[in-house]
């Protein structure tokens, strides 16, 4: 059994995603960010020395963390929502990972923080949409980010868009991004999804 530890809504609801999806045995641990602490009072440094979430236990006690490999060693180890290593669609869903958590998830994370003046903000929130312009164009003729399968990069797409719907972000998919729009609500339909989302209290 894994143990996942995450906090709701956060970027470990991708890998919270892809647990559900690839249909393991899983026990979710939440953390509160702010003390540092799981919710049994244990030290989460101790867990991931970063101090964020997502961390994933494995049975034998291996402790995988940050977020785009934490959802390949799900994959690999299932035996599904990832091509093969070696291939050229691996490499694909690695370009995707990697545009995922450099361009969008670490363009969201200034906008969340108070501190960022606001002029300083709407810079880096005309970047973001830039950045999620080039992914609505890749939707125009894609159901999902390696064609018709999806996949863990999937997963982790979904979780950064459905930030766009907080009110310090407040970026409207229907409106400015509609390819994204209609992927985000294909992902919100698959039952694994919705199950996530219901398990972290965010449905």
């Amino acid at each position: 059994m894994y143990k996942l530890y995450y906090a709701p809504g956060a970027c470990s609801l991708s890998p919270h995603i892809v647990l559900r999806e690839a249909g393991q045995d899983f026990k979710m641990v939440k953390v509160n960010l702010a003390e540092k602490k799981t919710e049994d009072g244990g030290d989460f440094w101790a867990k991931n020395p970063g101090g964020y979430v997502p961390a994933l236990e494995a049975a034998d006690g291996t402790m995988v963390t940050e977020g785009p490999v934490i959802v390949q060693y799900i994959a690999d180890k299932a035996g599904k929502l990832a091509p093969a290593y070696g291939t050229a669609e691996r490499y694909k869903l690695m370009t995707w990972l990697n545009y995922i958590t450099s361009e969008l998830h670490k363009g969201f994370s200034p906008l969340f923080n108070a501190k960022v003046q606001d002029e300083s903000k709407a810079v880096l929130k005309d970047r973001l949409k830039h950045r999620l312009g080039v992914v609505d164009k890749h939707m125009a003729s894609n159901q999902f980010l390696l064609g018709k399968d999806f996949t863990v990069a999937d997963a982790y797409l979904f979780t950064v868009l459905s930030w766009t719907k907080r009110p310090v972000i407040a970026i409207d998919l229907a409106k400015e991004f509609p390819n994204l729009a209609a992927y985000f609500a294909r992902v919100s339909a698959r039952p694994a999804v919705a199950e996530a989302m219901k398990a972290e209290g965010l449905s």
